[in-house]
């Protein structure tokens, strides 16, 4: 009799994981505005993310991982199409309601595949938080939503709940993964932090609080060689954020990796961590002063670069660190790959699931991304830009004579636009006839 609970565990442990067996589950966790080095593993010297950077210790962290639209709602519905946002059309944070609707999502692929799907969290196509199609379980909010208190929409009922944003998203994702489960599952947890108003939970109101913010090198820029940032005064230049908003931003992340933290254990008392795909994400980066930028928008490496970590020890080598160019495009392909459903008909990313296993494949060494301006933000025009292994050109498409190329492996902070510079000619023509195929090719 002494050994009964041991069994029932036993027998407990082995059902739960039993869905599991072929097909992973997959839990991709997806945050708001968080640059690739705020995470300790990046090289941040204070901020504690350890349950964040555990995905990367116990799997692999891409070094290089980057949005194609830096800005909330053309990225999400990136992440969730695997298409560029000329295609989708999500092409700025206004009333994408009707169109939300139509996305062809890998959620919604998967669950035509046999998954059980939950989303839970930060939609931000549109002020809609109604459940969209592919989804088993939903829990949203309106447009951004409120750190305290908010109203949440759960599978069709809104209603005020009281507590702290991120922890409640938490709550829910770590119910329904505690669920017996009859099919593999997907967990699409977008949280609302570390968006701004940058309001972290009470109990980390004063972390960090005698921390120095260090600012980069490029927070000092002149702009002498971007005059698209020093047009008239009715487009005024800025400083970026201060030092209380940095740190409120950061402090907000801290919630999020208690999250995380108890989303792992949630997997791993349940006998599922090792057969579950676990990703973690940011929408885009966000500026901290560089080039007298606060929010992201920009094509400089701060607002397009993102952190990304993936954990599949059936896939992956714990401790990986990848240097290839992968981008938010990529994730719906991978995924879909990784649980053995069909790919999507159309899409732009390719996935990086053979990178993750350590194959040596032809893998991309320059990727598109794009910007369409928006009213309400005219400090920033249009672009379309071309990443490459070195060097970076940027093409304002409405503005004339004010393109920038940079090199990045002289000059990472983008400091020195070399467009008239006859010694990188040959370079500036090499990266125009780049981003005219790159155009094509994603057209």
């Amino acid at each position: 009799m002494k050994r009964l609970p041991a069994l029932l565990l036993i027998c407990f442990t082995l059902a739960a994981a039993a869905p599991q067996r072929g097909r992973p589950n997959i839990v991709f966790i997806l945050t708001d505005d968080q640059r690739w080095d705020a995470l300790q593993s990046a090289g941040h010297p204070f901020v504690q993310t350890p349950n964040i950077d555990r995905i990367g210790h116990e799997g692999a962290r891409f070094r290089n991982a980057f949005v194609t639209t830096p800005l909330c709602s053309p990225s999400r519905a990136s992440f969730l199409t695997g298409l560029y946002v000329h295609s989708h059309q999500v092409v700025g944070n206004g009333n994408n309601n009707a169109r939300s609707h139509e996305l062809v999502t890998f959620p919604r692929l998967l669950h035509d595949a046999g998954y059980e799907t939950a989303y839970f969290g930060k939609w931000h196509m549109g002020n809609d938080d109604s459940p969209r199609p592919g989804f088993d379980r939903w829990v949203s909010f309106k447009g951004q939503g409120q750190y305290v208190d908010p109203v949440l929409n759960e599978d069709g009922a809104a209603a005020k709940v009281p507590g702290y944003i991120t922890d409640l998203l938490t709550d829910r994702a770590v119910e329904f993964i505690r669920r017996d489960h009859t099919k593999p599952f997907l967990v699409y947890l977008a949280h609302k932090a570390v968006h701004g108003p940058f309001t972290p939970a009470e109990r980390h109101r004063a972390l960090y609080e005698s921390a120095a913010i260090t600012r980069a090198p490029n927070a000092q820029d002149t702009l002498a060689g971007k005059p698209a940032l020093r047009r008239p005064a009715d487009n005024p230049a800025g400083t970026g954020p201060g030092d209380a908003v940095i740190r409120n931003q950061l402090r907000a992340l801290v919630a999020v990796d208690e999250g995380v933290g108890r989303i792992l254990k949630s997997l791993e008392e349940t006998g599922r961590l090792d057969d579950t795909v676990v990703v973690f994400a940011s929408d885009n980066g966000y500026f901290w002063g560089e080039h007298g930028l606060g929010d992201k928008r920009a094509a400089y490496e701060e607002s397009i670069r993102i952190p990304l970590l993936v954990r599949y020890p059936k896939r992956v080598k714990a401790g990986k660190v990848l240097d290839a160019p992968v981008l938010n495009v990529d994730l719906a392909p991978t995924l879909l790959e990784l649980a053995g459903a069909p790919p999507l008909a159309r899409g732009h990313g390719r996935s990086f699931a053979a990178l993750l296993g350590g194959g040596r494949a032809a893998w991309r060494t320059s990727f598109l991304a794009e910007y369409f301006a928006e009213p309400q933000f005219p400090r920033i025009p249009s672009w379309q830009a071309v990443r490459g292994e070195r060097w970076k050109y940027i093409h304002y498409t409405e503005l004339d004579g004010m393109d920038e190329l940079y090199d990045l492996k002289a000059d990472p902070g983008e400091l020195q636009n070399r467009i008239g510079d006859p010694a990188a000619a040959a370079a500036l023509r090499a990266m125009k006839e780049e981003l005219e195929r790159l155009r094509k090719a994603s057209g």
